[in-house]
């Protein structure tokens, strides 16, 4: 198997486990949002710890790269945070879709705060990508749109803000490793006050469903980044939209979820666009 393929494996496989998070999320029932991400963030922030002492990396990073870490942390909880709500409140296969807009959102912020060059087809790419989420914000022609279509929306501008600045992270020397255990410990901390002040009991297998909630997003973590070291991002990030697929298979099976037909409009909108912006860049690539 050649190294692109095994990239794509993994890539899918990670695709499967986020779905599955998001399927454990939705199990876990009527439990506050941030008392969801507690859980899912604790425990992978056990796995980031484990493997920065396994690879001897320390628990630090450089003054110039620490408002960049902080940066990174801050909006990927906060797009943790919208996406969790998100998908309490919306059949899975949307709020995952939602949440895939953040490869679109991440090229305007790459524009604005790495200034990197945006080219023409890139910048069609996005609005046919907004224009996509349109069918699942189902705007009602009053200016009004579903409040956790919004919020899950949100969820993805977050996510792709904190992938911009992950990629400056990683630019300023940061270990990966480290970037992710700093951002669980910060999320932990960031929902810890309202875990104590407003916690909800929980039964055996509500806890089970969140520990698995955090089991199934440090296997996403592990596959994407073994991904990763097989081949480039360019070449693997059209597959990570199988995500929802896999979303819309398991919302199906375990929760009877089936969404309306603009929400299978706006998705397929959304996942076309981003195989014709996949397909542009890799015949740019041969070209060159």
């Amino acid at each position: 198997m050649s190294k692109k393929s095994r990239g794509i494996v993994f890539i899918i496989l990670s695709a499967l486990s986020f779905a599955f998070m998001s399927l454990f999320i939705k199990l876990s029932g009527n439990i506050p949002t941030l008392q969801k991400s507690f859980f899912r963030n604790l425990v992978a922030a056990f796995v980031a710890f484990y493997l920065l002492r396994k690879k001897g990396i320390p628990l630090q990073c450089s003054k110039k790269a620490l408002p960049t870490v902080v940066g990174r942390a801050l909006f990927g909880t906060l797009g943790i945070f919208f996406n969790f709500y998100a998908i309490d409140h919306l059949h899975i296969s949307d709020a995952s879709m939602l949440n895939k807009l953040s490869p679109f959102f991440a090229i305007l912020f790459s524009f604005f705060l790495l200034h990197e060059r945006v080219k023409p087809y890139q910048i069609v790419c996005v609005f046919c990508a907004l224009a996509g989420a349109l069918f699942i914000l189902k705007p009602d022609g009053t200016g009004l749109i579903s409040f956790p279509a919004l919020i899950g929306l949100l969820g993805g501008m977050c996510a792709g803000l904190a992938y911009t600045l992950l990629r400056k992270a990683t630019g300023q020397g940061v270990a990966g490793t480290f970037i992710v255990f700093f951002f669980s410990l910060f999320s932990c901390l960031c929902s810890l006050p309202y875990c104590l002040l407003h916690f909800t009991a929980m039964t055996p297998l509500q806890l089970f469903f969140l520990l698995m909630t955090g089991v199934a997003a440090s296997f996403g973590q592990f596959f994407i980044t073994a991904a990763y070291t097989y081949a480039p991002a360019r070449e693997l990030s059209v597959y990570d939209y199988s995500n929802v697929i896999f979303s819309g298979m398991l919302g199906f099976l375990f929760l009877g979820e089936l969404p309306d037909h603009l929400s299978y409009i706006g998705c397929a909108v959304i996942i076309i666009t981003s195989v014709v912006m996949f397909q542009i860049g890799q015949h740019e690539k041969t070209a060159a």
